[in-house]
């Protein structure tokens, strides 16, 4: 089995556990799929967050597959050590994601209904990171871009980052400030953004009261 065909088939499998097999669980212990698909108005950042995050989903597979297509990898990147350390990364990021998704327990959503109010997690991965299904997102697209270094490869995991910032930093932190208030607050001061440590917030900086539009508690 060659590298991008390994690649592709973890790229699925990690699609398959994420989305499928989770939101089966999900609608199976709650009778609720935890699915809230609504983008927003059309150029609105969450929808734009949105549109990126589809993007680099598209790219996730698309990258592989150009593999498998014959486009060459970007020079210096396409050396077996580094495609071990990709492999390595790809699992280890699956594996992480759908660990932190069950963490979230009743509370997990793939976006937010506004009017909704679900229980803030901060035990087990939320306590080293505030969306650590985001960061094993993220870590497993770089491990693919590393299992196949083309030039899609590396744009998906660009795209997804990107897509990520936005959708944290702009659309989740204030719904969630709105929803949890000084909760949230008091969490985001001790606890990273994506990596532990990182990203912490000053109380002093940021409202309770400040509202924000619905988005994505998948991380």
């Amino acid at each position: 089995m060659t590298v991008a065909w390994l690649a592709l088939l973890l790229y699925l499998l990690g699609l398959l556990l994420a989305f499928g097999w989770r939101t089966l669980t999900q609608w199976r212990s709650t009778g609720d799929t935890g699915l809230r698909l609504d983008a927003g108005p059309p150029g609105t950042l969450r929808w734009w967050a949105k549109l990126l995050f589809v993007a680099a989903l598209l790219l996730g597979f698309a990258g592989p597959v150009a593999a498998l297509a014959g486009l060459s990898p970007l020079p210096g990147l396409d050396h077996r050590p580094l495609h071990v350390v990709g492999l390595l990364l790809t699992v280890a990021g699956i594996g992480a994601a759908l660990a932190a998704q069950l963490a979230m327990g009743a509370s997990w959503r793939i976006g937010v209904d506004p009017t909704e109010h679900t229980s803030l997690v901060t035990g087990g991965p939320f306590a080293l990171a505030r969306n650590p299904i985001f960061t094993a997102m993220a870590a497993t697209t770089l491990g693919l871009a590393l299992m196949v270094p083309n030039a899609v490869a590396l744009a998906a995991w660009l795209v997804l980052v990107l897509a990520l910032q936005l959708q944290v930093r702009a659309v989740e932190e204030p719904y969630l400030m709105s929803v949890h208030g000084t909760d949230y607050v008091r969490y985001a001061a001790r606890v990273g953004r994506f990596l532990p440590g990182l990203g912490r917030i000053r109380p002093q900086d940021r409202s309770p009261s400040r509202t924000g539009s619905s988005s994505s508690r998948a991380g």
